[in-house]
């Protein structure tokens, strides 16, 4: 990986992005792209859609979410601690004990999440499992007024964000949901050979896709693309407790993940396929045999329907504050998707 993009993809993932509030990581993508886009522009939703040849008649969206998930101040008490609704699906489990930030208009706000010391605990406290309503965010206030003047109702909350790399070319932070993905895209649009590029490339850093698929919704209506391939995580299942038969045999290390079932146009598949053994990437297949819970689904039936597909990064630990992605299978993913992109001629047919 590319000193440069390597760095943008550790800025990306220490900038916060809940869901709705993705603004200062769209900033970061906006400025990233402006020396190699045609054109780059924002949707009212927010939206970051990055052009190249722009005009030729075959439009190709890639898709990649920025938005993580996060928390949303809902309470503030008389003792200054802070209540929150989740934004997105967190376990519970994940958030305890955990140092947070609040972003709030005049800068970020350290704290702590944190319940009942178990020297406190009953043994009927032990047997329950939190929810998040029973959890309380600690800024340090020493009263209601305090945390008023430093928070307001409505300020979104993350995990403290911060990039490690471990062994084996392996990273871990909170958010390589989707920021992987997001990368991804971005990359590969950078990657495609522009003396080989015969459609109009769009690669589209979406919002809110955590809380309803809904930026890749209004992105590609406006793009109204031919073909559409959203880049996601998906379940590593290289780890403990995790049963093959039901998740499949998916590795960190090995390569991008090509979907196959309905939610993917056959051929699309195939030509993924094709482009990856022609140039030696390595990859790695999945199915699911209904539609997926990432922005292909809502760009397949955009319209009057798009040939969708559907690449993924391996992922240990999702929707967690500890992610863990191979580096390697991210920059093969966007090789993959360069090499894709410059196969495809004008008249480049989906039709089943």
């Amino acid at each position: 990986m590319e000193p440069t993009a390597l760095q943008f993809f550790k800025n990306a993932l220490e900038t916060p992005s809940a869901s709705g509030y993705e603004s200062p990581v769209q900033k970061l993508v906006r400025d990233y792209v402006a020396d190699f886009a045609d054109e780059v522009k924002t949707d009212v939703h927010g939206n970051v859609v990055v052009a190249r040849n722009g005009g030729a008649p075959l439009r190709v969206m890639l898709a990649g979410h920025c938005d993580q998930i996060g928390l949303i101040v809902q309470h503030i008490d008389d003792d200054g601690f802070l209540y929150v609704q989740p934004i997105g699906g967190w376990d519970p489990m994940m958030l305890i004990g955990q140092r947070m930030t609040v972003w709030t208009a005049d800068g970020p706000v350290f704290g702590v999440i944190a319940k009942k010391p178990i020297h406190l605990m009953t043994e009927e406290d032990r047997k329950k499992v939190p929810k998040i309503k029973d959890l309380w965010l600690d800024i340090g206030a020493a009263d209601k007024e305090e945390a008023e003047a430093a928070v307001r109702i409505g300020d979104s909350v993350t995990v403290e964000l911060a990039f490690n790399e471990t062994r084996n070319g392996r990273a871990v932070s909170a958010a390589m949901d989707d920021k992987a993905g997001m990368w991804v895209v971005i990359e590969a649009l950078r990657r495609a050979d522009r003396e080989k590029l015969r459609c109009s490339l769009y690669a589209v850093s979406t919002v809110q896709e955590e809380v309803g698929l809904r930026g890749a919704r209004t992105s590609s209506f406006g793009i109204d693309p031919h073909v559409g391939v959203a880049v996601d995580v998906t379940h590593a299942t290289d780890c403990p407790t995790i049963e093959k038969k039901e998740e499949g045999d998916v590795k960190l290390g090995k390569g991008p993940v090509i979907y196959r079932g309905p939610n993917m146009n056959h051929k699309v598949v195939e030509r993924l396929v094709e482009a990856a053994n022609e140039n030696e990437i390595p990859f790695q297949l999945a199915a699911e045999g209904r539609a997926t819970g990432t922005d292909a689904n809502a760009i397949q039936v955009n319209r009057c329907g798009v040939a969708a597909g559907l690449v993924s990064i391996p992922n240990r630990y999702m929707h967690s504050p500890v992610e863990m992605v191979s580096l390697e299978d991210l920059d093969h993913a966007a090789d993959l998707l360069a090499r894709f992109v410059e196969r495809l001629s004008p008249d480049a047919e989906f039709t089943p």
